[in-house]
């Protein structure tokens, strides 16, 4: 079964590390991005999320945001699932949206990626 609390690397060399994943799904940690939009070093950032509890012999799948507050103006959302394969690696896949402030109704259309 795979484990989501730890220390987790991206392909982008992020880290993100997730404390113990309490028995109702939450966890909360830090997410560590080497990638900005402001560009700069990297630094880290609150996250909340949760874990759906899998079922028998299932993966389990989370979701989780991430607020860049300290050095942007955005949050993102990533939901995903967990796998083990065949050697006992773990592997996170996620999809995420991003949300970047805008100053007006008029620039919404450019504030998510």
């Amino acid at each position: 079964q795979c484990q989501l609390s730890g220390l987790w690397r991206n392909e982008q060399e992020s880290l993100m590390e997730i404390s113990a994943v309490r028995d109702n799904g939450d966890f909360q940690g830090k997410y560590l991005t080497q990638v900005t939009l402001a560009g700069g070093c990297a630094r880290a950032s609150p996250l909340r999320g949760i874990q759906q509890q899998p079922g028998e012999g299932g993966w389990p799948t989370f979701a989780f945001t991430v607020r860049w507050d300290v050095f942007s103006n955005a949050t993102t959302a990533f939901a995903g699932q967990c796998f083990v394969d065949t050697g006992g690696k773990e592997t996170l896949t996620t999809m995420w949206l991003l949300r970047e402030a805008v100053g007006s109704l008029q620039e919404d259309w450019k504030a998510t990626r």
